[in-house]
C-alpha cells in the first residue's frame, strides 16, 4: 500500500462516479482494507483531494508545444488544461476557486503560464495577470464542457439528444419574428458549435488581444507597468 495507490484509487472513483462518490470508506473498500489503515497514510479526504489534483496536474509533463514563440506556449498551456477536465470533469470544481489546492504540478502549470510570457519585457505581476486571463478562459469554457459530461454521466443524455428534444419549441417561439438575429442563426446553422469548437474561437480571439497588448508593451520605450 502506498499513498500513490490511495490517490490512484481515488481518481478512478471520481472519475468514474463523480467527486462526491469519493470517500475514504470507499477507497478502502475497493482496495479490501480497513478504512482507518487509509489514515496511516492520508490524514482525511481534505488532503487526500489536494494529492488527487496535484496527481493529475502532473499527467504527460513530457508534452511540449508545438512552437517556441509565446502564443504557441500560451496556447499549448490552455488546451493542456482543457484536455485535463476533459479527461477529469471533477477537477473543475476544486481548482476553480480563489483558494485553490497548492502542490508541485499545479504550481508548475501557473510556471508554465508566465515562463510563456518570458523575454517579452513584463513584469512579473502582469505575467501572472495573463495566467489568470488564460485560466479564467478556459475554466469558463470547461464550466459547460463539464457540465455536458456530468449530464451524461448522470443521464445518459447528450446534448445532442436534448437540442433535438428543444429544438420544434425553439422553431415556434422564433416564427413569432421576435427574435430576427436568433432566426438567423437557426437558419444558417440548426444546431450551434460543439463546446470544442467554441472554446478554440474564444481562446483564438483572446490570444488576439493579447497579441496587441504584447505589441503595444514591447513598443513602449518607457518602464513597465504592472497591468497596463
Amino acid at each position: 500500500m502506498s499513498v500513490q495507490q490511495i490517490v490512484r484509487t481515488a481518481i478512478e472513483i471520481a472519475d468514474n462516479e463523480g467527486l462526491d462518490a469519493v470517500s475514504m470508506r470507499r477507497i478502502a473498500t475497493q482496495l479490501g482494507l480497513a478504512t482507518m489503515s487509509l489514515y496511516r497514510f492520508v490524514s482525511g479526504k481534505d488532503a487526500l483531494i489536494e494529492l488527487m489534483v496535484d496527481a493529475v496536474h502532473g499527467e504527460h509533463d513530457d508534452a511540449v508545444p508545438a512552437g517556441d514563440d509565446w502564443r504557441a506556449r500560451l496556447e499549448f498551456a490552455a488546451r493542456r488544461e482543457w484536455e485535463l477536465y476533459s479527461r477529469h470533469p471533477w477537477v473543475l470544481r476544486v481548482v476553480a476557486t480563489p483558494q485553490p489546492p497548492v502542490g508541485p504540478n499545479v504550481l508548475a502549470d501557473v510556471e508554465r503560464l508566465m515562463r510563456a510570457m518570458d523575454g517579452l519585457g513584463l513584469d512579473a505581476v502582469t505575467m501572472h495577470w495573463v495566467a489568470i486571463a488564460i485560466g479564467a478562459q478556459v475554466q469558463g469554457a470547461a464550466l459547460l464542457l463539464v457540465n455536458e459530461l456530468e449530464t451524461k454521466r448522470r443521464t445518459g443524455r447528450t446534448t445532442q439528444q436534448w437540442r433535438s428534444d428543444k429544438s420544434p419549441a425553439i422553431r415556434e417561439i422564433l416564427d413569432s419574428g421576435q427574435f430576427p438575429m436568433l432566426t438567423r442563426l437557426f437558419e444558417e446553422q440548426e444546431d450551434v458549435a460543439d463546446i470544442n469548437a467554441w472554446f478554440e474561437f474564444s481562446l483564438g480571439r483572446l490570444l488576439d488581444g493579447l497579441a496587441v497588448f504584447v505589441n503595444a508593451r514591447t513598443s513602449d520605450a518607457g518602464p513597465p507597468q504592472p497591468g497596463r
